[in-house]
């Protein structure tokens, strides 16, 4: 599989996502010989769900893998990892993280790239575009808004 096509996976996910009703963060694990794990996108808001993000839902779409085939995989992502999902790619020891975007919001890089993880930013000005249309459209469900405000 050339390289782009796991992001290019995540892109139609993060579409799938938005065409939902949901933000449009789509996510998909490549191992390290080219093969699908999982793939997936943030159902916070079509769930009700605090967690499932994008890079959570791939992991769980990809199922109980052997370890071996976290070394040397690829999460591709089409924004910046939250702190969850950094932790859940440090966890599984993903060797690879590709992102869309990190203009709407910056997660963990550089806790991956300190626990070794490569860290590829595309600067995709798709995934830019999906998000803030979203955060123009729907700012009360942008919880990167919300988390600061003072409660009445």
């Amino acid at each position: 599989m050339e390289s782009d096509e796991g992001f290019k996976i995540a892109v139609e996910e993060a579409k799938k996502g938005a065409a939902e009703g949901g933000i449009p963060i789509g996510a998909c694990l490549v191992s390290a010989d080219g093969k699908v794990l999982g793939r997936g996108h943030n159902m916070r808001l079509q769930k009700s769900s605090p967690t499932i993000h994008a890079e959570i839902a791939a992991l769980e779409d990809a199922g109980r893998q052997p370890a071996s085939s976290y070394k040397g995989a690829t999460m591709y992502t089409t924004l910046s990892p939250c702190d969850m999902c950094t932790g859940a790619c440090i966890l599984y020891k993903i060797g690879r993280v590709v992102l869309g975007e990190n203009e709407t919001f910056v997660g963990g890089e550089d806790y991956l790239k300190h626990r070794g993880i490569e860290v590829v930013n595309v600067r995709s000005a798709e995934c830019e575009g999906l998000m803030r249309d979203f955060i123009r459209d729907h700012p009360e469900d942008w919880w990167v808004q919300n988390m600061h405000k003072k409660s009445s």
